[in-house]
C-alpha cells in the first residue's frame, strides 16, 4: 500500500507533536503578531468598556477602504451590550476623529448621553466637527493639551436643490448640534455659534479650531488631563455610583 502524505496550505507537513489545542494557540499569536505586532495581549477583564471614535464617523453611505472609520452600525450595539452587561460599570471614550455623517455622530451621542452608567470621554489628537457633541455626551470631559477639536458649520455633500427648503432643512440641522452641544457642556449658545462662524482663522473653511485649554476656557470640555485623570475619575464616577446605590465596597 502507498503511503500517504498530508500537507497543510503551505506545503509542510503537520507537526504530529501537536495536539488541536496547542495549534489554536499558535495560531493566536500569528494572528496577535499580525495584527499588533506582539505576541502577548492583555487579556485581564476589567470593569470599564472602552469606545474607541477614529478616522471618520461612516453614516449611511460607506466610505472608501482606503479611509480609517467609525461606523455607527458597530458602535451602537456595543454600547446597548455595555449597557446591559452587569460587569461593566462604566464607558471610557476616546476619540481621535475628522468628525463625519452628523445623523450618525448625534445618534451616537445620544445613546453615549442617555446611558445609566457613568462615562468619561478625553479627546487625543482631534475631536473635530461631529466629534464635538460625542465627546461632551459624556458625564465628564478632558482634553489632551496638544489635541484640538473643530468648530465649525454643517454642510451638505452631492446633489443639492436650491430651494429655501434645503436651506431651512441645513439650518435645522444646525440647530440640533447647537442645542445638544449646550446642553450637554458649560459653553454658552451664543459663545459656541461665535466660534462656529468665525471667519478669517481657517483658511478653507468658517469655524475655530480650540486647542487643549482653549476648549476648557470657553466651557466645551471640563478639563486638560490625559488617559490616567480620564481613569481616575471615572472610578470616582463608579465608586460615587455605588454609594448612591447602596452597594459600597469595602
Amino acid at each position: 500500500m502507498d503511503s500517504i502524505t498530508i500537507q497543510n496550505n503551505s506545503g509542510e507537513q503537520p507537526n504530529p507533536g501537536l495536539n488541536p489545542a496547542e495549534e489554536r494557540r499558535n495560531s493566536s499569536a500569528v494572528d496577535s503578531v499580525v495584527q499588533l505586532g506582539q505576541t502577548v495581549v492583555p487579556t485581564n477583564e476589567s470593569n470599564v468598556f472602552c469606545l474607541t471614535i477614529i478616522g471618520q464617523v461612516e453614516g449611511h453611505m460607506m466610505l472608501p477602504p482606503q479611509n480609517k472609520t467609525t461606523k455607527y452600525e458597530h458602535v451602537i450595539p456595543q454600547l446597548v451590550a455595555a449597557e446591559q452587561n452587569p460587569k461593566i460599570e462604566g464607558l471610557l471614550i476616546v476619540l481621535n476623529t475628522v468628525g463625519g455623517d452628523v445623523e450618525a455622530g448625534l445618534a451616537m451621542a445620544e445613546m453615549i448621553s442617555s446611558m445609566s452608567k457613568p462615562k468619561v470621554a478625553i479627546v487625543l489628537g482631534g475631536g473635530h466637527s461631529i466629534g464635538v457633541p460625542i465627546a461632551v455626551s459624556a458625564d465628564y470631559t478632558l482634553i489632551a493639551e496638544t489635541a484640538t477639536m473643530t468648530i465649525h458649520p454643517i454642510r451638505l455633500t452631492g446633489l443639492i436643490i436650491g430651494v429655501p427648503q434645503t436651506f431651512e432643512y441645513l439650518e435645522k440641522m444646525q440647530e440640533r448640534v447647537v442645542r445638544f452641544v449646550t446642553r450637554h457642556s458649560n459653553i454658552g449658545e451664543e459663545t459656541f455659534k461665535e466660534l462656529m462662524f468665525k471667519t478669517g482663522e481657517l483658511t478653507r473653511d468658517i469655524g475655530t479650531t480650540v486647542i487643549g485649554a482653549d476648549a476648557v476656557k470657553h466651557g466645551l470640555i471640563n478639563a486638560v488631563g490625559g488617559l490616567g485623570d480620564a481613569l481616575r475619575h471615572l472610578n470616582r464616577l463608579i465608586a460615587e455610583r455605588k454609594m448612591t446605590q447602596g452597594n459600597v465596597v469595602q
